[in-house]
């Protein structure tokens, strides 16, 4: 009987090493929690992460710290947190880029996103807006699908580097609608927009921020939105989806995750608090004001088939593009 015992305390050790201890949950959080913001500080992400850290300090009664980890397109931020101790206090926001479209364009990850993280809550989306020049002869989607038709990569369009959300979703546009554009890839998507409104590049997919003021300035025109919807801000502006390309929807999106094995009460409380805190207006009208779309988050068990999803979609964009393994 001894023996037995001695055996099964053997066999039970190292699983109950591996349990959260008594009250672990429950006394969540006991100290100040980070939330990773993997993008330079000042940014829209920054400015959000800094807009949510704010209301989830009020709730749970602790600083939220906001660091800043920016670095190849954010994936060094992300990778940083998929070390930590996954017990619900380093936090980071991942997004289309580092969860979804980087597995196929990077060689090598310093982390898989299918496995090792914990999704926490999705908080919004980013659509992107098809600008030209207004001295290229084009006021519609289908005109402008018909002049690069008519001139098969003639026309050039610029983006904030290869792999970047401009680009690949102008990738996406050609491979939907049979048309050949030439990228002409940017440091980033500022001096892209510059270019293009000293007409140096005809067109890119912009973020919507630097675009709008320009827009309705009369310096840029807009053709469409890259979302299914229309963006809030600019309801004016009609998805490309309306516009002679059915069914195009292509956007960022942004995502609050922790390590992976965060024990599921945190997991779970922190899901409610960022859902509840996204459906607060004064916050719906600051993320609409950064460009981007609040929304109302996947249920926590739904989201890691979401990113898995997402994955699929963009890894065929990438190859598209030719330019999967390429970083």
């Amino acid at each position: 009987m001894q023996f037995r015992r001695s055996l099964w305390c053997a066999l039970l050790a190292p699983l109950l090493t591996l349990q959260p201890p008594v009250g672990y949950a429950e006394d969540y959080p006991s100290r100040p929690v980070t939330l990773v913001a993997p993008w330079p500080a000042g940014g829209a992400v920054d400015t959000l992460c800094r807009m949510l850290g704010a209301k989830l300090a009020d709730r749970l009664g602790k600083p939220i710290i906001i660091e800043n980890r920016p670095g190849a397109g954010s994936t060094i931020g992300v990778g940083v947190v998929a070390r930590e101790a996954p017990d619900g206090y380093t936090l980071v926001m991942g997004g289309s880029a580092s969860l979804a479209s980087t597995i196929t364009i990077y060689k090598k990850l310093p982390y898989d996103p299918t496995r090792d993280f914990t999704p926490i809550a999705l908080i919004a989306r980013i659509p992107f807006v098809l600008v030209v020049n207004p001295s290229l002869p084009v006021r519609s989607v289908s005109e402008l699908i018909r002049l690069a038709k008519e001139k098969p990569d003639q026309i050039a369009y610029a983006s904030g580097g290869p792999g970047s959300p401009h680009h690949l979703i102008a990738e996406l546009l050609k491979s939907r609608t049979g048309i050949a554009m030439m990228h002409v890839p940017y440091k980033g998507s500022a001096p892209g927009v510059t270019d293009v409104l000293a007409g140096h590049v005809p067109l890119m997919f912009s973020d919507p921020v630097p675009a709008l003021p320009l827009i309705r300035e009369g310096k840029l025109r807009a053709l469409g939105v890259s979302s299914k919807d229309r963006w809030p801000a600019a309801p004016e502006i009609a998805p490309i989806a309306e516009l002679g390309v059915p069914g195009f929807d292509a956007v960022g999106w942004v995502m609050v995750i922790a390590p992976a094995n965060t024990p599921a009460a945190i997991a779970d409380r922190l899901h409610a608090e960022f859902k509840s805190i996204v459906s607060l207006p004064e916050l719906q009208r600051q993320i609409i004001q950064l460009g981007m779309v609040p929304v109302d988050s996947l249920p926590r068990a739904e989201l890691q088939g979401f990113i898995n999803s997402e994955i699929v979609v963009w890894s065929k964009i990438v190859h598209q593009a030719g330019i999967a393994g390429t970083e």
